[in-house]
């Protein structure tokens, strides 16, 4: 599982313009949708709105991983963005989150789901890839950001 795999340019978005985790949550979704990987937008945001009402995904050091299982995609999908301004997202450290990471997946399948979500925070945990994806200014830098850290940590 490749995060590199999952990210395309039509799903990247810089900035976010979103001013609370909602917001930003909604305006992912219809990033997947527009991108046309979510075949219900509707579905799709109610599935990680209620994930985000369980327990916040804000991990601390500015990141947010908001992720559900749903039947409104057929395949695990991925979007990413960056907000110029810190967004509450109720974080574990009380920080606010300016990388974004939504990930999606069908609710009969659990395993890329999962290994996706690890490789996002795995790859998280690295301040220096952190710094480098919150200055990234376009599409292009993210993903060259994440083939580079991925082949480096991941040998690919």
């Amino acid at each position: 599982m490749n995060l590199k795999d999952l990210l395309t340019k039509e799903v990247i978005k810089i900035p976010l313009v979103g001013e609370d985790k909602n917001q930003i949550i909604e305006e992912m979704v219809d990033v997947l949708h527009a991108a046309g990987y979510a075949d219900n937008r509707d579905t799709v945001l109610n599935a990680v709105l209620e994930r985000e009402r369980v327990m916040s995904t804000g991990m601390g050091d500015g990141i947010a991983i908001p992720h559900a299982k749903t039947d409104g995609v057929k395949n695990l999908v991925a979007a990413f963005g960056i907000t110029r301004q810190g967004v509450d997202f109720q974080s574990i450290d009380n920080k606010p989150v300016r990388i974004v990471f939504l990930l999606v997946g069908p609710s009969d399948q659990t395993g890329p789901h999962l290994k996706a979500l690890s490789r996002i925070s795995r790859l998280m945990h690295r301040k220096e890839f952190r710094d480098r994806l919150a200055s990234a200014h376009n599409p292009d830098e993210v993903i060259e950001a994440i083939t580079n850290e991925e082949r480096k940590y991941f040998a690919l």
